[in-house]
């Protein structure tokens, strides 16, 4: 648990300065992120360690983001969204226990998410949210937002939402594969829940794979046992399931040889490149990708999840959260795990700062309980 906490944030610090390359630009996100970094040396690619703060290509590539997550300056997981819903989902469970429903998750939100901290489908969602509550309050002034049956959840993820199959919702869904360990039927069940609030299909699709291939990460090293307890638990007859297939292909030409990972990355950018950058589809095959090319190697596994561009945060977080549970704590490399300093601050009140550690603990006792925990008062204070 310590290893998928602490993988995580690994992961996501890593990719948070090079986000940036996915906006619109002539080059590909993941040759921009090339030329950034071998500008600074050739021995920067394949990525060795966390992104430097400056380059020599920066005039063309353009500029990094999140300095305090470069190599120069990171010392703690700073805030960001994806490791902010992390403890979100642990709340909801802390606070519910695993029968938690997604009127639940809304509440969450409503209570412990500035609107100013969500972005795309959320927003909407969110938007959305306070209209049907202050609708259905007008009928009732009494009423709790803690009923599932009363809110339309389909006309909360759709209307005006034009992100409702994006990437939100997958990189909401850890603590619900924490939650699980062993159990990627019941992970996809908990990630449904929460994900129906703001998305649908496909968007819904990639949290629930997520979520099952993060619950069977804890009991086996096999990457592809991983990757199909995922596919186990969407629809074949979905886009995403067909992508995937799609991305084991690819991989298996190349021998899952993460020696030819930039000719991987190129065709994944030729067979899914019409996707958004954030779209949940092309995002949830370089998950896939680099799991199936890392044999498990948590080094190999989060450097490729980044390198391969498009949402290299959010890649790189849900691709750590796999590989560290796989691996565990104790087998993570120093280099990155040490400048972290065991330090989570994600501006969530009890979680800033607090220790990972303690975040992977709080993790334990929910996946042995199963039930809400005794203690959850005391870490939200």
């Amino acid at each position: 648990m310590h290893g998928a906490w602490l993988g995580r944030a690994i992961g996501c610090a890593l990719g948070k300065p090079v986000e940036a390359f996915m906006l619109p630009h002539s080059d590909p996100s993941w040759i921009r992120q090339r030329n950034y970094l071998t500008a600074i040396s050739a021995e920067e690619w394949p990525i060795r360690g966390y992104i430097p703060e400056h380059s020599p290509a920066a005039e063309q590539t353009g500029e990094i983001w999140c300095p305090a997550s470069t190599r120069e300056h990171i010392a703690y997981m700073e805030s960001d969204d994806d490791i902010r819903y992390t403890v979100l989902g642990q709340l909801i469970l802390g606070r519910y226990g695993i029968d938690f429903t997604s009127a639940d998750v809304a509440r969450t939100w409503l209570d412990r998410l500035p609107y100013n901290w969500v972005c795309t489908a959320e927003t909407q969602a969110y938007r959305n949210l306070v209209g049907h509550y202050d609708a259905v309050r007008y009928q009732d002034p009494a009423f709790e937002p803690e009923d599932d049956s009363v809110i339309d959840w389909e006309s909360v993820a759709t209307t005006m939402n034009p992100y409702r199959e994006w990437i939100g919702a997958q990189i909401r869904v850890d603590a619900y594969g924490y939650a699980a360990p062993g159990r990627p039927e019941l992970a996809a069940e908990l990630a449904f829940r929460d994900a129906r609030i703001s998305h649908v299909k496909n968007g819904v699709y990639g949290a629930m794979l997520c979520a099952a291939m993060i619950a069977e990460a804890f009991i086996t090293r096999d990457v592809h046992r991983i990757v199909e307890a995922g596919l186990g638990e969407i629809p074949a007859t979905s886009r995403l399931f067909a992508a995937v297939r799609e991305t084991i292909d690819i991989c298996a030409a190349h021998g899952n040889s993460f020696d030819d990972f930039e000719q991987i990355i190129a065709e994944l950018y030729e067979a899914f490149g019409s996707y958004h950058a954030t779209h949940t589809i092309n995002n949830a095959c370089v998950v896939v990708a680099a799991l199936l090319v890392s044999g498990g190697d948590f080094h190999t596994a989060t450097t490729f999840a980044v390198m391969a561009g498009w949402d290299t945060d959010c890649n790189g977080a849900t691709v750590g959260s796999i590989v560290g549970a796989l691996n565990g704590a104790s087998s993570i490399p120093a280099a990155w795990a040490d400048p972290l300093n065991d330090t989570l601050k994600s501006q969530v009140a009890g979680y800033h700062p607090i220790a990972i550690s303690e975040c992977a603990s709080r993790s334990v006792d929910i996946a042995n309980s199963g039930g809400p925990h005794p203690t959850w008062k005391q870490w939200v204070q």
